[in-house]
C-alpha cells in the first residue's frame, strides 16, 4: 500500500525500518529492509533508535535492532531517522562506537532530548528535527538547545498525527500544522518563516 502511495503521487517518499516499541512484535528484518531499499521513493531507514519510557525489558532487542539498523545505512548510504527517548546514555555510546567503525547520516527525529545528546549528534554531522513540542509552552529549554545549533543543520516536522502544535495542541496532527512550528522555528533564530522554511527544506534535500 505504502509503494503504491508512493509510486503514484510525484512528492510522497517513504522509509522503512522496524521502530523500537515494536521490537519482538513485528518480524521485518534487515534483509527485507536491504531488499526494498532499492526502490527509487525510499529514501531512509527507520524511524529505528531506542525508548526506554514505557519499558525497559527490551532494552538488549532495542540496542540490537538499532546496530542492526545503522549497519544497513552504513550498507546502503541512505540516511537514519533516529527515534530517542530516555535512553541519552545509550544513544551516544551506540552512535559514537558505529560511527567510528564507519560514517553514516541521519537526523534525530522529533529531538526532545538533552543537551549533551545534541552535542554528540551535531559533532557526527546529524541533523536534529523540530516537531510541535516547541511551540508548548514548557519548551523553553528545549528552544534553548536548537537555538545553538548550526542553522544548516535543522529540519522541520509534524510527527503527525501526534505532537500538534500549538493552538491545536491535543488535536490530530496534519501537515498544514507544520506552518506553527515554523513560525517558532523563525522565532528561534531570529529570522522571517519564509527564510526559516527556504533554509530547512535545502536542508531536507541535502540529507535525503
Amino acid at each position: 500500500k505504502t509503494l503504491s502511495i508512493c509510486e503514484n503521487n510525484e512528492f510522497v517518499f517513504f522509509a522503512y525500518g522496524l521502530h523500537p516499541l515494536n521490537v519482538g512484535k513485528e518480524k521485518i528484518n534487515t534483509n527485507e529492509i536491504l531488499k526494498i531499499s532499492c526502490h527509487k521513493k525510499m529514501i531512509a531507514i527507520g524511524e529505528t533508535g531506542l525508548d526506554y519510557h514505557y519499558s525497559k525489558d527490551t532494552i538488549n532487542l532495542q540496542k540490537k535492532n538499532f546496530i542492526d539498523h545503522i549497519k544497513l545505512s552504513q550498507n546502503t548510504e541512505l540516511p537514519l531517522i533516529i527515534h530517542s527517548r530516555d535512553a541519552d546514555k545509550d544513544m551516544q555510546r551506540i552512535l559514537c562506537q558505529e560511527y567510528e567503525k564507519k560514517p553514516f547520516f541521519a537526523v534525530m527525529h522529533c529531538f526532545s532530548s538533552s543537551q549533551s545528546l545534541a552535542t554528540t549528534a551535531i559533532e557526527l554531522g546529524f541533523y536534529l528535527s523540530m516537531s510541535g513540542i516547541i511551540t508548548f509552552p514548557k519548551s523553553n529549554e528545549l528552544c534553548d538547545i536548537f537555538s545553538n545549533v548550526p542553522i544548516d543543520k535543522i529540519l522541520v516536522e509534524t510527527d503527525s498525527p501526534y505532537l500538534s502544535p500549538v493552538p491545536f495542541r491535543g488535536k490530530r496532527n496534519e501537515p498544514s500544522y507544520i506552518v506553527n512550528t515554523v513560525k517558532k522555528g523563525a522565532e528561534i533564530f531570529s529570522i522571517s518563516p519564509k527564510s526559516f522554511s527556504e533554509i530547512t527544506s535545502k536542508n531536507f534535500n541535502q540529507l535525503f
